[in-house]
């Protein structure tokens, strides 16, 4: 009777679980395992040579001082990127839980820019701020926007960074509502009744029990904004002068366009290894904040 049982489990787990299982694997489980062992060859594409080399090829990369300077940069970038679309996503939320018309309709404006692809969305950026801002600027005597900021190191930084925040805010936005929506109403009818203020009731009641919300938000936000590449690559391509390429704009040209599989593979291993400590971190740190509703 146990055999059968078990042998009708199995078939009833084939049948619901087996397509997503097997899904996956192709598209996650084997690609990592493929591309980690091919960290450790010296894989060329052009010759089919794939031989054995060891560590050679992650020697390489905390040798290559653009990869490390890249990899700092793109720290910098993260930082920036998630405190950012974190705030503006958050406060938005809140704005947008109050009860009043029109709130439907704005969270899906919100929330569109997340359907964009990352080119055309930096495409549009680049639009903006190449010709529809120094336009203004110039027109109106707006000296911040007189010039594009695409052709200055630090100004095309920022660009970068309001780009794909833009990008992030309407889906950490929603994530965030998700979780005011979990805020118990007589808590925050008790503190009202008690006169305390809107932001003694945001800092010591819906702070503490959307801490779940918050963790979910800086985990998507951290490893999307480590990702960025489609951004990257239409908005600055890199430039002015290399001072926006990110680190996955820099394993793209390393492995595709220099040709040094090898090598970009390791650079891309090492990079998801800082993601996975960093987000991991973060998220072990909140979780120690969360408090029972």
């Amino acid at each position: 009777m146990k055999n059968k049982l078990s042998v009708k489990n199995v078939g009833t787990f084939l049948i619901f679980g087996g397509p997503s299982v097997f899904a996956f694997a192709a598209v996650v489980v084997i690609p990592f395992v493929v591309g980690l062992y091919l960290t450790f060859t010296n894989w060329d594409v052009r010759t089919a040579d794939s031989s054995f080399i060891g560590f050679a090829n992650y020697s390489e990369v905390f040798h290559d001082k653009i990869f490390l300077g890249q990899l700092g940069f793109t720290l910098k970038f993260v930082f920036f990127t998630v405190l950012i679309a974190n705030l503006f996503a958050f406060f938005i939320a809140l704005a947008l839980t109050r009860g009043g018309r029109g709130e439907q309709w704005l969270r899906t404006g919100f929330f569109t820019p997340n359907l964009v692809g990352g080119i055309v969305l930096g495409y549009l950026w680049q639009t903006l701020f190449s010709q529809v801002l120094p336009y203004l600027g110039n027109k109106y005597g707006w000296e911040i926007f007189s010039t594009s900021w695409l052709t200055d190191t630090q100004t095309a930084f920022w660009a970068l960074i309001i780009a794909t925040a833009w990008q992030l805010v309407g889906y950490l936005m929603i994530i965030y509502i998700a979780g005011f929506t979990g805020v118990p109403t007589d808590v925050l009818e008790a503190a009202s009744i008690d006169g305390a203020s809107r932001s003694s009731v945001i800092r010591r009641i819906i702070l503490p029990l959307t801490v779940p919300a918050i963790v979910i938000c800086i985990f998507i936000s951290l490893s999307r904004s480590f990702l960025t590449y489609d951004i990257n690559l239409s908005l600055t391509k890199g430039g002015p002068f290399n001072s926006t390429e990110l680190a996955t704009y820099h394993i793209v040209q390393k492995a595709f366009l220099s040709n040094q599989y090898g090598i970009g593979q390791a650079e891309a291993v090492v990079l998801f290894a800082v993601v996975a400590l960093i987000a991991l971190t973060q998220s072990y740190l909140l979780k120690k904040l969360e408090v029972e509703s």
